[in-house]
């Protein structure tokens, strides 16, 4: 098992820094997202190196079961869900960010090479050199990217299928119909071989997940609140980060969580040279969580081309991880 190397792709590493090209679409985007009604930013905007760090101290709390009730079924099932990926397989994982989560599979998960994909460079090497450190034999081949502007993996001639891991229910991030067309672009890249594990938090009582985006440390807060701190470093802004505050509620209607920042005082600020205006008590839409029953998550991934195999579930079923193969 796991006779494998440590590849870091230096024509990435070189780049960390966006050139200015790929600035003026981040600018674009944003603006464009801030000039609508309601205002809205893309939650990949939390991940910069202290955004990634936020996140990871949040997996951490009380409050926010999904790592841990996440990892026990990993664990718990790691025989049965690692002989259902097979032996000899590219595990490929968007949004890897600290590379914690391939840790609990790769104690019986006989792999080809592992691709970590993440939007934090900096993070992701780190996070990528700590893997090596502990599996010296294995080849990760860590690549810097936006996951969600589509998939386009870089397999070597001798890499296997791949399977791609995508855990924590990032999944919900997306609307359904997008989560379809990542899922699609995910298909797109195996031919007859390969999978999908992938883990989807349930609907549940509005008080867990509510307790779960709002917890009692205020380190949601922070993460949240860091988006701005991270839009005025890549774009030279001045938004005034006290003149927002965390809001987040769970909507039953529509099966989600939704996070907002709300402007606590009217601002105006500028951001890659346009003036913005923020009226007091304003929401700025930065997430979605949507959660999902595994009959209804399993629907949306037939539509993106994929035969559900096997689902694994806590007793309180409260989360779900399931392995799709390509049809």
């Amino acid at each position: 098992m796991l006779g494998l190397t440590f590849i870091m792709n230096l024509s990435i590493a070189e780049n960390i820094e966006e050139p200015s090209d790929e600035l003026t679409q981040v600018a674009q985007e944003v603006i464009a997202g801030l000039s609508q009604s309601p205002k809205q930013v893309s939650p990949k905007y939390f991940y910069d190196e202290k955004g990634s760090a936020l996140f990871d101290a949040i997996t951490e709390l009380d409050e926010y079961y999904v790592p841990r009730v996440e990892k026990a079924i990993l664990v718990r099932h790691r025989a049965e869900i690692c002989a259902a990926i097979g032996s000899g397989m590219t595990l490929v994982e968007p949004g890897a960010g600290s590379c914690e989560k391939i840790r609990w599979l790769l104690p019986e998960l006989d792999l080809a090479a592992y691709i970590p994909m993440d939007i934090s460079g900096e993070h992701l090497q780190a996070s990528a050199v700590s893997l090596s450190d502990d599996y010296a034999e294995l080849k990760i081949s860590p690549q810097v990217c936006d996951h969600t502007q589509g998939i386009d993996i870089d397999l070597a001639a001798d890499d296997a299928a791949p399977v791609f891991f995508y855990p924590g229910s990032s999944v919900g991030n997306f609307e359904p119909e997008a989560a379809v067309e990542f899922m699609r672009a995910m298909r797109a890249q195996m031919q007859d071989t390969g999978g999908l594990l992938i883990g989807v938090d349930t609907k549940k009582d509005a008080d867990i997940l509510h307790a779960a985006y709002n917890d009692s440390a205020g380190v949601t807060a922070q993460f949240n609140v860091n988006l701005l701190d991270n839009l005025n470093s890549l774009l030279e802004g001045d938004i005034d980060t006290d003149k927002f505050a965390h809001h987040a509620l769970y909507n039953a209607e529509h099966g989600r969580i939704e996070m907002h920042l709300r402007c606590i005082g009217r601002h105006s600020a500028q951001l890659a040279g346009h003036q913005l205006e923020f009226d007091e008590g304003e929401l700025v839409h930065t997430e979605y969580s949507y959660k999902y029953h595994p009959d209804e998550f399993i629907e949306l991934a037939k539509s993106a081309g994929f035969a559900p195999v096997k689902v694994w579930q806590d007793e309180d079923r409260w989360f779900s991880v399931m392995y799709f193969e390509p049809v």
